[in-house]
């Protein structure tokens, strides 16, 4: 069993990670961090950047990070970096958004819902 969350550096990207470490400790399950990148490969760039800024929200807990190029395509990238490591939950951040941005720019968010072959838990940043 495998959590995985999706990370990236919004404020919702960073309260996935923390719920994604609870929901790990809870399950008593590994935590995968999963990035996807607007890049054509992957460099030990990417990932030490990816593990740098996941450590920052993690601390010390264990975990481990995967780093995907998009292809154009970041939800279903996404989505078979799920598949990839074999998790039984993903964790993803989503901000509020209107209808008509919605509408006029589709939703990362609402692909992995939609196309996840797993559950998916959506958290929001907390307001201060």
């Amino acid at each position: 069993m495998t959590v995985a969350v999706a990370m990236n550096s919004t404020p919702e990207g960073r309260e996935a990670l923390v719920q994604g470490q609870a929901e790990a400790t809870l399950r008593g399950t590994d935590l995968v961090v999963l990035s996807v990148i607007d890049a054509d490969s992957v460099t030990s760039a990417h990932r030490d950047a990816a593990e740098a800024q996941a450590r920052q929200v993690l601390g010390e807990n264990s975990f481990t990070v995967r780093v995907e190029p998009d292809g154009g395509d970041p939800a279903g990238a996404l989505v078979d970096l799920v598949s990839d490591v074999g998790a039984t939950l993903v964790i993803i951040g989503s901000r509020r958004r209107s209808a008509v941005g919605k509408f006029l720019t589709g939703s990362t968010v609402q692909r992995v819902l939609l196309d996840s072959p797993v559950p998916v838990l959506v958290v929001k940043a907390k307001e201060h």
